[in-house]
């Protein structure tokens, strides 16, 4: 690979392909299959352009829009860690960080550089930005489990105490946006798609 930029770009674009390969519990609308990794960043990326209008005043797009393409790249390595798994969220910091340090560095310094800053920019949640993108993370597998029957949650035993614990940051990043998985939750509990 050496110091070509070119040459760099091109192996961490390929090397990304790979989320492809990285499947979620969560399935897709129709309830036919779960996604993917990657399926689930390019969802985020047009809930992002969609819901726009539900964010924070002068939301910064843009930077939303790589956020959300970048956030799950680290699981290329770390795998998707399911979040109603305490023990698999124990380890998933470290895991995921390690797979930062890797895959970020495959680009050119100054871009692995913003990558990785756009990664952590996410996972600190501390920006206008970051809190509406993760609101968007967390209500796409609502939406999704609800228009599947709750078929992910059921299958899990999952509470609808836990759905709550999970996702009410939502509120941070987009307060309209949470009143609305709010309600899915709570009719999602009275059609049986959600434990008590």
């Amino acid at each position: 690979m050496g110091n070509d930029p070119l040459a760099r770009q091109i192996q961490f674009l390929l090397e990304i392909d790979r989320l492809k390969q990285i499947t979620r519990r969560t399935l897709i609308a129709d309830g036919s299959r779960r996604e993917n990794d990657a399926e689930h960043s390019w969802h985020l990326a047009l809930f992002a352009v969609v819901l726009a209008e539900h964010g924070p005043a002068e939301l910064d797009l843009a930077r939303v829009i790589k956020m959300v393409l970048v956030h799950d790249l680290v699981e290329i390595d770390a795998g998707d860690t399911y979040c109603y798994d305490p023990a698999a969220c124990a380890t998933q910091r470290d895991r995921e960080v390690a797979a930062a340090e890797r895959i970020f560095a495959l680009l050119p310094a100054d871009q692995g550089i913003e990558l990785r800053a756009l990664w952590e920019e996410f996972e600190a949640k501390e920006t206008a930005e970051s809190r509406f993108a993760a609101a968007l993370d967390r209500l796409q597998p609502v939406l999704l489990n609800y228009h599947t029957q709750g078929r992910a949650w059921l299958e899990h035993g999952v509470t609808r105490a836990q759905v709550i614990e999970r996702n009410r940051h939502i509120a941070a990043g987009a307060p309209r946006l949470w009143k609305y998985a709010l309600a899915l939750i709570d009719d999602a509990v009275e059609k049986g798609y959600l434990n008590v």
